[in-house]
């Protein structure tokens, strides 16, 4: 007896203890701090109770979680049938305190008080709040406190308000109104309505341009939504209308298996309003009208647009939410007005069409065929003149293109023919790696008057040019090209920067004629260039052979006086050039069986023109030393007339104009 005496002292005073602690205002002091330090820590703010009273059937807490910001309960409760009756007031004033507890900015102030009642098996809370500067009304019931339904009408909620309570600048305003009847929110067995209206919008200019770099004209807007949800569908018709777009989609859907039977429109006067919804940074105007129908198994999307006024239709195919086929037709497209609404300069005119049947979209084991067709173009090259600083004015240029890329695994093989008045260009395969971005292709060019091609070869070239090989990019760039060049051949290797090219049997009177220097010069020309694209920088090193002068003054005197005919010697020799720019360094030194012709440092700048060489003419015995300079095409010529007087040929010379005078 006496163990169980004290069995039951030790109960009650555990009891009144208990009692103690938890129920009067002693213990209510001795358990604030320890409730006040956990809500510090799950709130992640300095809040502090500044009202904590509990007894056995009512309680009642005032939580400041900052000096703004207070929540207030107020009720009843029973401890044995764990339910409670309470009042709550949300009174936050100074959002931003809270960022640190909401994990997002907040801006702006938010109150709403109700009645929650009920326990934790079943729990309904009604009440309203001002939320956006609104008159709103809510009822939420919630089993094992989570939401089985919800009804609420929420009435000229201000947009600009909620977009400044995210803290974001209110770049539209509009009043909202909006009904929600969710009779059961759970998964499968969804019964309810949301009618959603906006009216008086407008988008604001000044943040659509700050934030967005938009510039729009004065845009309002209005948008309604209608939705039925009835046991796992969405049933739903919405639009927003304004005087810049339309946009209207109407169908059902299935969250679950993601079943999809949806048409849509899009019209728009403006793509760049749509800026903020979309992120792509485009304008222009458009109309694209479809539908999508299909489940997160094969989804359809299927579609009709007037893109860049174009008549263009398509039709993807996605599996798992992943796209898995395309097939598109574009015809007519306006390269210029798309130019236009991708913001980029207006490079050129001309109508573009494809045709696309890709039937396995997988970028490592891709399978297809896309067939494009250019015409009509026309470059805008008073634009490109400017824009990247040619040497000379681009011609006027028309060209036409034809494509076909077969899509094999990772690879995009294209076949290329274009056509235009400066020049061809066609590649049977061009094969291009998505994987490891590498380029493998051949190709043959055609120029028929190089003399076009001025701007960007900086020379004045005249003669054409047949030209084939191949193009290799990976890390590094490979270039080699076969070429027909001046009645000879030319072997040249591109290695990023540097060129190396070999020559054979050029003849120089056609080389000269293609550079518009005077064909002075009948020869068989070899020889090897190493220069630096990057550097403009390089050295020419050839071999003369057979070479005959065309009649010129210097050895029109030669002749006279020396008796040698310098025009039916056969010159063999060496030429080498140093180059750096436009600067030249030429070094000459050619020789026959009664005459040497030699220069040594010789300059020559090919963007002014100008000339200056010492050169020694050998005639047998004799020599003369001249000096040229001034311009290429018709350079002064100076004899050292001393050392020519005192040379046999200058004595004999001298002689002779003697005796014509004493005559």
């Amino acid at each position: 007896m006496k163990f169980f005496a004290w069995m039951g002292a030790i109960i009650a005073i555990v009891v009144i203890a208990l009692y103690i602690t938890a129920f009067t205002p002693l213990g209510n002091t001795l358990v604030k701090p320890i409730v006040e330090a956990k809500i510090q820590e799950a709130t992640q703010t300095q809040s502090k109770l500044e009202t904590f009273l509990l007894t056995m059937s009512d309680f009642e807490v005032v939580l400041a979680l900052s000096d703004e910001n207070r929540i207030a309960l107020k009720g009843a409760y029973s401890l044995f049938s764990r339910s409670f009756d309470a009042e709550y007031v949300l009174d936050l004033k100074n959002l931003q305190a809270l960022e640190s507890f909401a994990g997002q900015p907040l801006r702006g102030a938010l109150f709403s008080d109700g009645k929650a009642k009920g326990d934790m098996a079943l729990m309904s809370i009604d009440g309203k709040s001002t939320i956006a500067q609104s008159e709103t009304s809510y009822s939420v019931t919630l089993a094992d406190l989570n939401p089985t339904s919800i009804i609420a009408t929420v009435k000229g909620a201000k947009l600009a308000s909620l977009l400044q309570m995210t803290a974001k600048n209110p770049y539209a305003s509009a009043d909202v109104d909006m009904d929600i009847n969710f009779k059961s929110i759970k998964t499968g067995v969804l019964d309810g309505t949301v009618v959603l209206k906006t009216k008086e919008g407008r988008l604001d200019q000044k943040y659509m341009l700050s934030d967005f770099n938009v510039t729009i004209p004065n845009t309002s807007f209005s948008m309604n939504l209608d939705a039925m949800l009835q046991g796992s569908d969405i049933s739903f018709k919405g639009e927003l209308l304004s005087n810049l777009f339309k946009i209207t989609s109407a169908g059902s859907v299935t969250p679950e298996t993601l079943k999809t039977d949806v048409t849509y429109a899009l019209s728009v006067q403006d793509l760049e309003v749509l800026k903020p919804l979309t992120g792509a940074d485009i304008r222009g105007a458009i109309n694209l009208k479809g539908s999508i129908k299909g489940d997160k198994e094969r989804l359809v999307v299927q579609g009709v647009s007037d893109l860049a006024s174009s008549d263009s239709v398509f039709e993807a195919t996605l599996k798992e939410l992943q796209l898995s086929t395309l097939r598109a037709k574009v015809a007519n497209l306006d390269v210029a007005k798309l130019l236009y609404m991708l913001k980029q300069p207006h490079y050129t005119d001309g109508l573009f069409s494809m045709e696309a049947d890709i039937k396995d979209m997988n970028p490592k084991n891709l399978s297809g065929q896309v067939v494009t067709l250019l015409t009509k173009g026309v470059l805008d090259t008073a634009y490109l003149t400017k824009a990247y600083a040619l040497a000379a004015p681009m011609p006027k240029t028309t060209f036409d293109a034809a494509t076909t890329t077969l899509l094999r695994g990772s690879v995009a093989d294209t076949k290329i023919d274009l056509n235009s008045n400066l020049a061809n260009l066609d590649v049977k395969s061009a094969k291009y790696n998505l994987e490891d971005k590498t380029l493998k292709s051949d190709y043959k060019l055609f120029v028929s008057n190089l003399e076009a091609l001025v701007f960007a070869t900086k020379e004045r070239l005249r003669g054409e040019l047949s030209a084939n090989g191949t193009v290799e990019k990976g890390k590094d760039l490979d270039v080699t090209m076969s070429a027909a060049l001046a009645g000879g051949k030319m072997e040249a290797k591109l290695h990023n920067d540097d060129l190396r090219a070999n020559m054979s049997a050029l003849k120089t009177t056609k080389l000269l004629y293609m550079l518009y220097r005077p064909e002075i010069f009948d020869a068989s020309l070899g020889a090897k260039l190493d220069y630096n694209l990057a550097q403009s920088m390089g050295r020419f090193d050839g071999q003369i052979s057979n070479g005959v002068f065309a009649k010129n003054q210097t050895f029109d005197l030669i002749k006279q006086f020396t008796k040698v005919d310098m025009y039916r010697e056969n010159f063999n020799g060496d030429v080498g050039v140093k180059m750096d720019k436009e600067n030249m360094v030429v070094s000459l030194d050619l020789h026959s069986k009664e005459a040497a012709i030699k220069t040594t440092d010789t300059k020559l700048n090919t963007k002014t023109n100008q000339l200056d060489a010492d050169v020694k003419i050998v005639s047998k015995n004799d020599s003369i030393d001249a000096k040229l300079s001034g311009d290429i095409d018709a350079p002064k010529v100076s004899v050292d007339l001393e050392k020519f007087l005192k040379s046999e040929t200058g004595k004999r010379a001298v002689e002779k104009l003697f005796q014509k005078l004493l005559k």
